[in-house]
């Protein structure tokens, strides 16, 4: 007798939990169906991002998905409304990364927008300007806001499917305002850099009177340790506006060139170099550690004119000495005047990371 009660109470607390689930899956389809059938309220956009200077608005966002009455959601049944193609429409914005909708308990739509970072802005050579962000991907210029990126201006090309070496160029562009966007000291330091025609860099700093070459866009993060070190202990000690070039695109050494002075003899080095006043500029190798500026003035001696032998008087000459008479003179050939003198170059200093010390000389040379 007691088995079989057992039994029983087993199966009808069994009976009950189904029923229990029943009810609750009746419920939620019930709740489904009358969320499924109100209309939605209201639009709502919240941003993400690092900060609060957005290029994009809340009007702007809604007019994408309210200009057109048949997707416009709101007047809708929920169920009605296709947010996957919602979504798609929003991520056409230029400056959308990211959209993601979905509908709360007050019948409202949510769109969360993630908005693309920019990294650098460009100028092309026929004056037209976009940004970069972190991906390479163009971004038009916002009449709302301007980003406090770095600013590259000689960019070859306005074509938005770019040469292959174009798309490298953007790719370094991208890398370096990554980097001077990420330290503090080089964003206040660099506002604007130059692309040179080998796509090459070049920028004036808001501190110093003088031009630093990088070279091209690889290795930054060496390069710019090494002209922090060459702040830290060249300039410091002779001064910030004694040198007009800063080149720091070679290994391991800072290549200056003075303001004052005349060019250094080029010893013979294959290595890149860049040209200044019509000349090469080519990094000058010491064996020391130290900063070291080389002279030299290339002068050159006047060809020496060798006398000619005086001819020997004739009869007829002799005669008309006696008759006092003038003796016509012989046409005298100038003088080769001497090379004009090559005009002054700067010279060059040559500074190794890790010395502290700074030394000058000046060297005479005569081929």
């Amino acid at each position: 007798m007691s088995k079989t009660t057992n039994i029983l109470k087993r199966l009808g607390i069994a009976i009950l939990w189904i029923g229990v689930m029943t009810g609750f899956v009746i419920l939620l389809v019930a709740a489904n169906n009358v969320k499924d059938e109100s209309k939605c309220k209201k639009i709502v956009v919240k941003f993400e991002g690092k900060d609060d200077n957005f290029f994009i608005e809340s009007k702007d966002i809604k007019a994408l998905i309210t200009k057109d009455k048949s997707i416009n959601p709101v007047g809708k049944p929920i169920g009605s409304i296709n947010v996957a193609q919602l979504e798609k429409l929003i991520d056409t914005d230029p400056w959308v990364k990211n959209s993601e909708l979905y509908f709360d308990n007050q019948q409202q739509l949510n769109i969360k927008i993630q908005q693309r970072e920019p990294v650098a802005r460009v100028f092309t050579f026929s004056g037209n300007s976009f940004y970069l962000d972190e991906t390479g991907e163009r971004i038009p210029v916002s009449t709302r806001y301007a980003a406090k990126v770095p600013v590259f201006t000689g960019f070859p090309t306005d074509a938005e499917k770019l040469q292959r070496a174009d798309s490298l160029l953007t790719a370094q562009i991208v890398d370096l305002g990554t980097y001077i966007n990420g330290n503090p000291f080089w964003a206040a330091q660099v506002e604007q850099l130059m692309i040179m025609p080998d796509h090459k860099f070049e920028f004036i700093p808001q501190l110093g009177d003088h031009v630093i070459a990088i070279g091209d866009g690889t290795d930054i993060d060496k390069k710019f340790t090494k002209l922090l070190a060459f702040y830290k202990e060249g300039l410091n000690k002779v001064g910030w506006n004694n040198y007009s070039r800063i080149n720091v695109a070679f290994e391991d050494q800072v290549v200056c060139t003075r303001k004052d002075g005349v060019a250094p003899l080029q010893p013979v080095i294959t290595s890149d170099s860049v040209k200044l006043n019509g000349a090469d500029e080519v990094p000058v190798y010491e064996n020391n550690d130290s900063v070291s500026a080389v002279t030299s003035k290339k002068t050159e001696e006047p060809a020496a004119v060798k006398p000619k032998p005086a001819a020997k008087p004739s009869t007829e000459s002799k005669a008309k000495a006696e008759k006092k008479e003038p003796v016509k003179k012989e046409p005298v050939k100038k003088k080769e005047k001497a090379p004009a003198e090559k005009p002054k170059q700067q010279p060059k200093a040559v500074y190794k990371p890790g010395n502290k010390s700074v030394n000058t000389s000046k060297k005479q040379n005569t081929p």
